[in-house]
């Protein structure tokens, strides 16, 4: 989560940008949703580099 907020800033920006509004309200789905991706994206790597280590 920490790393979604360090380019939340810069996000944000680009999406004004676009005249898209963006406040805390809207995007907390979102941020709960990446979440999700960026837990199992670590459990799949995790398990992928338990593997390789086993192999050895």
């Amino acid at each position: 989560m920490q790393i979604a907020m360090k380019y939340l800033p810069e996000a944000k920006e680009q999406l004004d940008q676009a005249g898209v509004e963006l406040s805390m309200e809207l995007i907390q789905p979102f941020m709960n949703l990446f979440s999700k991706v960026m837990q199992e994206a670590y459990e799949l790597g995790k398990e992928d580099a338990l593997k390789k280590s086993l192999s050895k």
